[in-house]
C-alpha cells in the first residue's frame, strides 16, 4: 500500500470542522465556501482510506478513527506554521484582542487553545474588560478587535449571536416579591460600566421591584461565586454563566431581561492574525445570527 501524502489544506479543514462542529463555520473560519471545505475533507478521507467525520443535518463529529487522528493533525498544523515562520525569519504576527467578560465564558482558555491560539506563528494578547470599556478602547485604537455584548444600541460591527439574559441564583436562594418583609432583591453585579448590570437594574426599576447591590465582582467568575454561595441573584448570559448556577427568573417571579447581541468590531487584518480571528468569530457565532 502506497504511503498517504497529506494535503495541509485538507488537514486544516478537518481540524476546523471538528473544532467548530460545523462545515459552515469551518468555511467561515477559513474564508472559503462550505462546498470547498466538504471537498477538502473528502479528499483527505480518500487519501487516508478512512472516514474521519460523521455528517448528519444537525450533527458533525469525528469518527473514532478521526478522533485518534486529530492530535496528530494538530501537531502537523503547528509544525507547518513553525516551518513557514522559520523560513521567513519574520517575527510572529500579533493579535491584540479584547473580549467582554460577559462574552468570554469560563471555557475561554480551552477554546483559545483548541482554535490554535497557542500554536506557532501567532502572538495573541487577550484582555478581558467590560463591553463599554472595550468599545471605547477600540475607538481609541487600543485593540485589533473586540468582542462585546450589547442590546443593539451601538452601530457597526458584525453580530455573531443573539441571546436573552437570564436571572441566575443558587438552588436554595429564596425571595418573595409579594412579601414586604423579604426586603429588596439582593443583586450581584459586575463592576461598572457594564451593559448587563445596567440592563438588570433598568429591568427591575421598570417592574417596580426593589433591589440593592450586595456584591460587586471584578469578573463573571467572581459574580458566579457570590451567586453560588447564595448571597444574591445575578443577570448573566446563559452561554457564559459559571457551572453550578440555575436560572431562577420564573421561580422568583422576576421580569424577563432583554435580548443582547455578541458583536465583533475588528480592524482589517491579514495572514495568521486574520485566520485566528475568523476562527474565534465562527466559534462564537450562534445559529440565530444574521
Amino acid at each position: 500500500m502506497a504511503e498517504a501524502v497529506l494535503d495541509i489544506d485538507g488537514v486544516r479543514a478537518f481540524v476546523r470542522v471538528v473544532d467548530l462542529g460545523s462545515f459552515t463555520r469551518a468555511a467561515e473560519a477559513l474564508a472559503t465556501s462550505q462546498a470547498a471545505i466538504s471537498l477538502r475533507v473528502k479528499r483527505l478521507e480518500d487519501r487516508l482510506g478512512i472516514r474521519l467525520v460523521d455528517r448528519t443535518p444537525r450533527h458533525v463529529a469525528p469518527t473514532p478513527r478521526g478522533a485518534r487522528f486529530l492530535p496528530a493533525a494538530r501537531r502537523l498544523l503547528d509544525a507547518h506554521a513553525q516551518a513557514v515562520s522559520d523560513l521567513t525569519g519574520a517575527p510572529p504576527p500579533r493579535l491584540d484582542l479584547g473580549i467582554s467578560d460577559h462574552v468570554a465564558g469560563p471555557d475561554l482558555p480551552a477554546r483559545l487553545a483548541r482554535l490554535g491560539f497557542d500554536g506557532a506563528g501567532l502572538v495573541a494578547e487577550v484582555t478581558i474588560l467590560p463591553s463599554r470599556a472595550l468599545r471605547a478602547a477600540f475607538g481609541d485604537g487600543r485593540f485589533d478587535a473586540v468582542l462585546v455584548r450589547d442590546e443593539g444600541e451601538e452601530p457597526g460591527g458584525t453580530v455573531l449571536a443573539t441571546e436573552r439574559l437570564a436571572w441566575f441564583a443558587a438552588p436554595g436562594f429564596a425571595w418573595d416579591r409579594d412579601d414586604p418583609a423579604a426586603g429588596p432583591l439582593r443583586l450581584a453585579t459586575l463592576a461598572g460600566p457594564c451593559n448587563v448590570r445596567a440592563a438588570a437594574e433598568t429591568t427591575l426599576d421598570a417592574a417596580g421591584l426593589p433591589w440593592r447591590e450586595v456584591f460587586v465582582g471584578g469578573g463573571v467568575l467572581a459574580v458566579g461565586a457570590a451567586v453560588g454561595a447564595g448571597l444574591a441573584v445575578a443577570a448573566l448570559a446563559p452561554s457564559t454563566a459559571p457551572a453550578g448556577l440555575a436560572e431562577a427568573g420564573a421561580r422568583l417571579g422576576l421580569p424577563d431581561l432583554p435580548v443582547t447581541r455578541v458583536v465583533l468590531h475588528a480592524r482589517p487584518l491579514r495572514g495568521r492574525a486574520a485566520e485566528a480571528l475568523r476562527a474565534l468569530a465562527a466559534a462564537y457565532r450562534g445559529p440565530n445570527a444574521p
